[in-house]
Order: C-alpha cells, then structure tokens, then sequence
C-alpha cells in the first residue's frame, strides 16, 4: 500500500475512492475464497455428505461469527476442519474489516497530522 506520507497534502477525494474501492474488492475476493474452502470442507466432513446448501449455510455461519448450524454426526476429521476454519475464519473476518478500512483511517489520521502544523 503506497500512502502519501505525512508530509505530503492530502489526496484528492477521487483517489481515496478509488484505494476504498481496491480494498473492498481484495476483501470480497478473500471472503469468497473463505467461503469455497468452507463450503467444500464442510460438504465432506460428515460421515454421509452434507448437501451443498447446507454446507454453504454452514460456511456462511461461521465466517460471520454467528456459530456453526449442523455439527453433529462429523467425522473425526471434520472436527479438526470445522475447528480450523473456524478460527481462521475469524482471524481473516477481522483483518478483512481492518484492510477495508484501511483508507479512511489513514485519511483520518494524515487529516490531524496537516492540521497540526
């Protein structure tokens, strides 16, 4: 990420658009991958195969941080997957809403940085 430093003048509003625009793009690009591992892992990770849906739902679920929806009869492999995923999972959801944001607060903080001097 190139930024114009602290003693550079702000940049213009339609580049600040356009780094927001990059980052949510790279964000909804990570989640969507989040969201294929998930689903798949979670399609084979019982011992009879969760239909499709059903385990899109449950990728869904625990990407968002709202739990898991099917979590009886896994294999013993599955709840490892179902344990990773759900802590990577958190860990990308947070960075993810970090790298968004990203711009705003650094265009936030470059602000109080020029009106200082």
């Amino acid at each position: 990420m190139r930024y114009e430093k602290k003693t550079q003048p702000l940049a213009p509003t339609h580049v600040y658009y356009k780094r927001i625009a990059r980052n949510f793009l790279w964000v909804g690009f990570v989640l969507v991958i989040m969201l294929l591992i998930g689903t798949v892992g979670y399609h084979y990770s019982r011992s009879v195969y969760t239909p499709w849906l059903d385990a899109f739902h449950n990728a869904s679920m625990i990407l968002s941080g709202m739990g898991p929806v099917i979590s009886e009869d896994f294999t013993a492999g599955g709840k490892i997957f179902s344990s990773l995923y759900a802590l990577f999972s958190g860990i990308v959801f947070v960075g993810s809403a970090g790298f968004a944001l990203m711009p705003a607060i650094h265009r936030l903080f470059h602000k109080l940085h020029l009106e200082e001097k």
